[in-house]
């Protein structure tokens, strides 16, 4: 159903897009919202990400069988949190049509092919994707009022 694909620095417009959507950002209410990425920003963000990226980081579109840019998918390591975070967004119009599973999936592939064997994410408390990440083998770890932080075991 789904392609990972490697976007080049115009197709960043999807990036911006996705960013700026207030209903495809609602589940980052907890940080703030919609995040600003504007044209200036593309070319540091497609070095550090897609150019040149360590082992810690990876960056990718997700693309459905029409060829259209359904999401993106990432991980990097943090040193906050000592472990390797990940991050699944799914554009709104796209939602509820297993994309968000499937890249879950494909982004568990990815790094366990990667040699990492753990991957976690924190999520708002209130984000109804935590039933997915638990229907994908996470576990919770900690919980606070705010954020449930998930982890699974690759």
């Amino acid at each position: 159903m789904l392609e990972i694909v490697t976007p080049s620095l115009e197709d960043m417009w999807f990036r911006e897009q996705l960013l700026a959507d207030e209903e495809t950002m609602s589940y980052n209410h907890a940080w703030g919202g919609t995040v600003l990425f504007p044209k200036e920003d593309w070319m540091e963000f497609y070095d550090f990400w897609v150019l040149h990226p360590d082992d810690r980081h990876y960056y990718r579109y997700l693309k459905n069988d029409a060829g259209e840019f359904v999401g993106e998918i990432a991980y990097h390591y943090s040193s906050e949190y000592s472990a390797y975070m990940i991050n699944v967004i799914i554009y709104a119009p796209y939602r509820r049509s297993g994309y968000g599973s499937e890249g879950l999936d494909l982004l568990c592939d990815v790094a366990k092919e990667r040699g990492i064997s753990v991957l976690y994410d924190d999520i708002a408390i209130d984000n109804p994707a935590i039933s997915m990440f638990l229907a994908h083998g996470f576990t919770e770890v900690s919980r606070t009022p705010d954020v449930v932080l998930l982890k699974k075991h690759l």
